[in-house]
């Protein structure tokens, strides 16, 4: 007999690739304006300045080629095409030396933003939940562990929307490398096993519609296949 006074929500978890195996996803962490280029485009100073992050929801996590239903209350929602980190082990105050002992492996993933939403919060200096931590925000394909390619630092970041390139950047673009991105975290958090972090994407992003189809790949990691309902 349950102890809950109603059945607990299935746990979230993503695909790992080439198994039958999922990753139980515990956090989404998101680090943020993480290109130089795409700091640009969104108005701001392309210098290296200390990481900042924010969070998106577990349950908000969609797999490969599922359908992103549009959301409500919005009428610019924005694709942003990341690198995906998956954590098996955790701690506080990570020395970047250590911070790749802790990754299980990594994925492809897109942050989906309702930009009017999240322009609206930082006018008014409220917290950007609503435009980054709506239902199916965070969409990731299957898992490749590091164990089968390592922990890649170069290497094509890509989208495509109906066929048609609209974003392009390399990981050796990220102002802030993995390390140094888990190693700022966990002075803030205590990082635990089941934690993702997208990257931060490259230049490019803009808006989505019903209808279109999104394909994003990271080299040497994976691909992502959506549609937009």
């Amino acid at each position: 007999m349950s102890d809950f006074v109603f059945e607990p929500a299935p746990q979230a978890a993503v695909a790992v690739r080439g198994t039958s195996a999922l990753f139980p996803a515990r956090r989404v962490y998101c680090v943020g304006r993480n290109y130089a280029a795409h700091a640009v485009e969104m108005g701001h100073d392309p210098n290296r300045e200390p990481p900042f992050f924010f969070m998106k929801t577990p349950d908000a996590l969609l797999p490969d080629g599922a359908t992103f239903p549009y959301p409500p209350a919005t009428s610019d929602v924005h694709h942003e095409i990341e690198m995906v980190v998956a954590l098996s082990g955790g701690g506080v105050d990570v020395a970047e030396a250590d911070a790749l002992g802790l990754v299980f492996g990594y994925g492809v993933g897109i942050d989906f933003t309702r930009r009017d939403l999240q322009a609206e919060a930082k006018k008014l200096a409220r917290p950007w939940e609503v435009g980054k931590a709506f239902d199916h925000a965070a969409p990731c394909g299957a898992l490749a562990r590091a164990s089968e390619i390592g922990h890649p630092t170069s290497g094509a970041v890509t989208l495509d929307v109906n066929g048609a390139r609209v974003q392009e950047g390399d990981l050796n673009q990220l102002i802030w490398t993995v390390p140094e991105m888990i190693s700022g975290l966990s002075r803030l958090f205590e990082l635990r096993p089941g934690d993702l972090i997208f990257t931060g994407t490259p230049s490019g992003v803009g808006p989505v519609r019903p209808g279109d189809r999104l394909e994003g790949a990271v080299a040497g990691v994976g691909t992502l296949s959506l549609a937009v309902g």
